[in-house]
Formats: structure tokens, C-alpha cells, sequence
């Protein structure tokens, strides 16, 4: 399987992106009702969204910082902390960890697709922070648009890492299958061809190719599509192919 991390992507690099996503998450949450509705989000308020990226960031720095090879059990969440408290305390430290840890560091990580190195955390963490500042947004009503560049590499994420995952986990056993991934407004496009109990492959789709299922839009709306977060017209095919690359349905 090809794994497509785009050129330029560094740990480095998304660990700038967590700080700034972070700082928009934390601006947006603070100025919402703790007890305000999620809309991305049914049946969450704006706690229950503080207290998940706080216990998120917490659980995954864990790999960082320690460095282990074996998937651990999470730590328990600390008592008797306020949730922006909380969140506080593990923006800090996932910043701290995420500087200073670097990408090629060993570490276990969540997908049989990706390697154990530490960067896939780093890229993990940036852009779970974009999606939950996107889903704090709504509430503000405040969206700021997100990096084209950016939402390529969460495609990327997504087809290279997170499908595969997601396969190991709650999917039953899956029909062959391909689909097509294209951007409208950068070059990027990808195939990704789904093969019962195998890890999905990936590769860059020719132009004009076509797969049991299409894809195409401008990347942030690709990319958060992808998350079940926003509307695409532009998808046609094989139904049970692209649920399978929405990921994002209960995220």
C-alpha cells in the first residue's frame, strides 16, 4: 500500500496546526454556553465537547511521552477539575509534548495502515483539533474557513489511516470495492480499492479514472464530508463504498 503523506508535512508542521487550532477551539468554547447543543454533533453540549478533546489529547500525548510500543489502557481523567480546567491543563501539555517529541520517535499507533512512529500522532492530533474547532464554531456560529492545503492532508489522513482502522473495528466483512477521491481546487486525487479482510490500498487515481464510487469537491468540503460534518453533491457510485469512507458518522 502507498501511504501518501504530502510533501512538506512535518511534526513540526502539525504541531503549528494544533496550536492554532487549539487556541480557535478554546476562544469558541469559552464564549459558548457550557450547556449549549452541538449542532455537528446530536446529543452533545458544549462540556461534553470540552471534557472529549480534553480526555482525547490526554490519551494520545500518553504515546508521545512515553514512547511505547503497545497500545495502552487511557489514564483515568483527574478529579475534581473544572472541564475548561481540564482542557486547559492537556492543551498545555499535548503543545509541550508535541515540540518536543520528534516525528521519527517509535511509538504504537492506532492503525494497522500506518507506521509506528510518532509523526502519525502528531498528525492525528492536529486534525482532530480542526474538526472539533470546526464542531465548536457552529455553536459560536463563527466557521472559519480551513486551509485547502490543510484539507488535503486530512484526506489523505482519512483514506490512509482512519478507513483502515475503521475496518478493523465495527465494519463487518466488506464487497470488493473502489472509489476515486478528487480535489477541484488542488491537484491531489486518490484511489483507494477496498478487498474483504485486507488492509485497504492506496494510490494516486490517473486522470480520468474512475471507481466504483466518485468523489469530487474542493477539499474542505471533500474533507469534512468525510466527517460527516458537510454536505457533497458531487459523489455518485456504490453506496456501501462511500459509508465506508465517511468516517466521520458518530465522530
Amino acid at each position: 500500500m502507498t501511504r501518501m503523506v504530502q510533501t512538506g508535512w512535518t511534526a513540526q508542521r502539525w504541531t503549528a496546526v494544533f496550536i492554532e487550532q487549539a487556541e480557535m477551539f478554546r476562544k469558541a468554547v469559552a464564549e459558548a454556553d457550557p450547556a449549549a447543543e452541538v449542532p455537528t454533533r446530536p446529543g452533545w453540549t458544549v462540556q461534553d465537547l470540552v471534557v472529549h478533546v480534553a480526555r482525547f489529547l490526554e490519551t494520545s500525548t500518553v504515546y508521545l511521552r512515553t514512547g511505547s510500543r503497545t497500545q495502552l489502557q487511557p489514564p483515568s481523567p483527574p478529579a475534581g477539575l473544572a472541564p475548561l480546567e481540564y482542557l486547559d491543563l492537556q492543551l498545555t501539555a499535548a503543545a509541550e509534548i508535541l515540540t518536543a517529541v520528534p516525528g521519527n520517535r517509535p511509538a504504537w499507533t492506532f492503525s494497522a495502515a500506518a507506521p509506528d512512529l510518532a509523526w502519525v500522532w502528531h498528525r492525528r492530533i492536529a486534525h482532530e483539533t480542526v474538526l472539533r474547532r470546526f464542531d465548536a464554531q457552529t455553536v459560536v456560529r463563527q466557521v472559519a474557513a480551513t486551509d485547502p492545503d490543510l484539507c488535503v492532508d486530512g484526506i489523505d489522513e482519512v483514506l490512509t489511516t482512519i478507513v483502515a482502522a475503521k475496518l478493523e473495528g465495527d465494519v463487518p466483512t466488506i464487497a470488493p470495492g473502489t472509489a476515486v477521491v478528487r480535489t477541484t481546487d488542488l491537484p491531489e486525487s486518490w484511489l483507494i480499492s477496498l478487498r474483504p479482510d485486507e488492509a485497504p490500498e492506496i494510490r494516486a487515481a490517473a486522470p480520468g479514472e474512475e471507481g466504483d464510487a466518485q468523489v469530487t469537491g474542493e477539499a474542505e468540503l471533500v474533507y469534512f464530508w468525510l466527517w460527516n460534518r458537510m454536505n457533497l453533491k458531487e459523489m455518485s457510485g456504490d453506496q456501501r463504498v462511500l459509508d465506508i469512507l465517511q468516517v466521520g458518522r458518530g465522530h
